[in-house]
């Protein structure tokens, strides 16, 4: 079977422009969302007014304004052309959901009317027994609610023909725990935006700020292959990633993909993504090709992070939905191809002011902006003393693939701050701080080159969580995760660390607080911090031996696998924490650490079966034809008189691996079809047993692959699905 295309052609750092409303970028792009000027035109200036202060203050909405505003909804709708709504939410699935509803409604004498109140708007009931709920629901308790997130602007979505009116909520059950990804983010942004304000309120800047805003930017690698390619490869089309394939001649190599050319296939696919997604409201900025053949990037501006949140899901769904039509498939899994670099998701989060001040900005003298140093000392701390939970918020059995590989950043935690600031954290570490390293120019060489700026520290591309400047990057963040979840976890441990400094300042400082006495309260916290805390700090090559045993002398947890990471989620200390801050109940907590242990067997469960049947119904009866061949050749070699040892060497080494295949997948069978009753002994039995087994047999698949003709391997290639375009 021939599977030759045709040759005819069917990262970048986000920018750091977090406005004063969560609506600004909106309001620059989108045509089909409901925000910025469009509501500002067709609501009542009260109205507007009102529900602009539950935005930008966070004040309990108004539910006597819900009509007015759900009857300027559906008529802005309608008039794009949208005959259904829905409540969108963010299910423990990793996914989204949505179940429509007409605007269409029969009246008692029998007459359609268009009808969307605002009790429809504020309020949903889905099913809360069909998602993932840990326990909290039980299949006889169905009951659950959708609740309008209105600080998050709704959109109409386009599909064919079709548009719907998506009204991003908020997802719990009947008991109200919630069953989502974005009740739980909400809660943490308050959380870090209360403890925030008390460091702001110890400083006297807090004048003319009503809140602090998490601010996120979310870049988005992938994968594009040939659609027919990738409906032939069935472990691509059920796990997302290839459970076969031998590494093709040319990879990334001569590290030529990078930023190079865009193909103009790929080019017509990206411009098609950012118009949808300008349309919808989602601020992308940049795209180019990534590191990997046939891998690409996506990353927006800033957006205060429940908007950013809810972009990202949109931009997920427009990548994968727009592919097919330029003849793509777009592949979010974090290490779809072995042997190349994988995917992520980096986490651009910062802090900022809703007057507009990045927390996180150095600006100059960076050694005397203690503030600053308050904020920048309480996110070490917060990454040392929670480093376990940080781990556990980007586990997952598609990242374990890809974490600490010699691509990205390592299962250890760490933190990287360049030059200028490790300097400044030995001056607090001494008690005085005194200078600010500045950067320097750059002198090019050439005269028609201009002197360009340096900057005071280098990037570290290889540390999990890095400051980039007014920002931290997280870099660990697997491309097909949902980023709330991480985040959520962030801006807890963020706000505990706030929470504690802000305690220690406050009772040093005093009620009589003088500039002196702050001065002498901010350095003795300072030092104290550093000293305590800055072991996570780590400047070199995260992926070398050397940071692994110099991380163990320094006591820092190294936990490569999901199932080393999970079981962080149910200590008692992690229990407290969320509890503490109103993120999760201890039951709500219990209940996503009981859903991501499942979703690991279950996932590794799907891709053991998945191989197995690709190996019995493709590969071996592919490799048995070829064995015939090969004997054929043999015996016709041997019936006419005629040596052919390097024949006879060949069909023995064949041979040989077929009958490695057959135990290798026994093996896997036999591993996958173990049954526990402990979930958390499964996962751990998985990693150990089966994960192994499965890479056993891949490697005898690959070399099979290798050593047999084009035209009877039943699998299209790495060459073709990654240097086709």
């Amino acid at each position: 079977m021939s599977r030759r295309l045709n040759a005819t052609n069917h990262s970048s750092d986000a920018t750091m422009d977090i406005a004063k409303s969560p609506y600004r970028a909106s309001d620059s792009f989108g045509s089909l969302t409901f925000s910025g000027d469009v509501m500002l035109k067709r609501l009542p200036p009260d109205v507007y007014m009102n529900l602009q202060r539950t935005i930008k203050q966070g004040t309990p909405l108004d539910p006597a304004i819900a009509n007015t505003i759900a009857g300027a909804m559906k008529d802005w709708a309608i008039e794009h052309g949208a005959t259904h709504y829905c409540h969108w939410f963010q299910p423990l699935t990793g996914t989204t959901a949505e179940k429509h509803d007409a605007f269409l409604s029969v009246a008692g004498d029998g007459s359609a009317i268009e009808k969307f109140s605002g009790n429809q708007l504020i309020q949903g009931e889905p099913d809360a027994s069909s998602f993932p709920s840990g326990g909290i629901r039980d299949t006889y308790e169905a009951r659950g609610y959708t609740a309008w997130d209105c600080t998050s602007p709704a959109f109409i979505l386009r599909t064919g023909d079709h548009c719907t009116l998506c009204i991003p909520t908020a997802f719990v059950s009947w008991t109200g725990e919630a069953l989502d990804k974005k009740t739980p983010l909400l809660r943490s942004i308050q959380a870090v935006s209360k403890q925030a304000m008390r460091i702001l309120k110890v400083f006297g800047t807090d004048a003319g700020v009503s809140q602090v805003i998490t601010t996120l930017g979310v870049e988005q690698e992938y994968f594009l292959i040939d659609r027919e390619l990738y409906q032939q490869r069935l472990d691509i089309a059920i796990t997302g990633r290839t459970l076969v394939g031998a590494s093709a001649p040319k990879g990334q190599q001569l590290e030529d993909h990078y930023f190079g050319s865009i193909a103009e296939r790929v080019l017509a696919f990206m411009s098609d993504v950012e118009a949808r997604l300008f349309e919808l409201g989602v601020p992308v900025k940049t795209r180019h090709n990534e590191v990997a053949p046939g891998q690409y990037e996506l990353a927006p501006t800033f957006e205060a992070a429940n908007v950013a949140t809810d972009h990202q899901m949109v931009s997920m769904h427009v990548l994968k939905t727009v592919a097919p039509k330029h003849g793509f498939e777009c592949i979010l899994h974090e290490k779809p191809f072995a042997g190349v670099n994988g995917s992520g998701k980096h986490n651009n989060w910062s802090l900022s002011t809703d007057s507009g001040h990045n927390l996180l900005d150095p600006r100059e003298n960076t050694h005397s902006n203690m503030q600053f140093l308050v904020f920048l000392c309480a996110v070490i701390r917060a990454v040392d003393v929670w480093a376990d939970l940080l781990r556990a918020s980007i586990a997952s059995a598609h990242n374990d693939h890809r974490l600490g590989a010699n691509e990205a950043p390592p299962a250890i935690m760490s933190i990287y701050l360049g030059d200028m600031l490790t300097d400044i954290l030995n001056q607090l570490e001494s008690g005085e701080t005194k200078r600010t390293k500045n950067g320097s120019a750059l002198d090019l060489g050439a005269t028609t080159l201009p002197q360009i700026p340096r900057h005071t520290s280098d990037r570290n591309r290889t540390s999990p969580f890095a400051f980039t400047g007014n920002k931290f990057e997280f870099r660990a963040v697997g491309s097909s995760q949902a980023v709330a979840w991480p985040n959520t976890v962030l801006n807890t441990i963020i706000a505990e660390s706030l929470d504690t400094l802000a305690t220690m300042l406050e009772k040093k400082v005093g009620k009589n607080a003088t500039q002196a006495k702050l001065e002498s309260a901010v350095k003795s916290i300072l030092q104290e911090t550093v000293k305590k805390h800055r072991r996570v700090c780590f400047d070199g090559n995260g992926y070398s031996k050397e940071w692994h045993d110099e991380a163990a002398k320094r006591g820092l947890p190294n936990m490569p696998s999901t199932a080393d990471s999970l079981p962080a989620l149910k200590t008692k200390r992690a229990t407290d924490l969320f509890a503490k801050y109103g993120v999760f109940t201890a039951r709500e907590l219990k209940a996503r650490f009981e859903i991501l242990v499942e979703q690991y067997v279950k996932i590794m469960r799907i891709e053991g079966r998945t191989l197995s049947t690709m190996v019995r119904t493709q590969i071996l009866p592919a490799a048995l034809r070829y064995q015939s061949e090969l004997a054929d050749a043999v015996a016709g070699a041997q019936a006419a008189g005629v040596e052919c040892p390097d024949s006879e060497a060949a069909l023995r080494e064949h041979v040989q691996r077929i009958s490695q295949l057959r135990v290798a997948i026994a093996e896997v069978d036999k591993t996958e079809g173990k049954h526990i009753d402990d979930v958390e002994k499964h996962m751990r039995q998985i990693r150990d047993e089966l994960f192994p087994a499965m890479q056993k047999c891949r490697t005898v698949c690959d070399e099979l692959e290798r050593n047999m003709p084009d035209d009877v391997w039943p699998l299209p290639t790495y060459a073709e699905m990654l240097l086709l375009r």
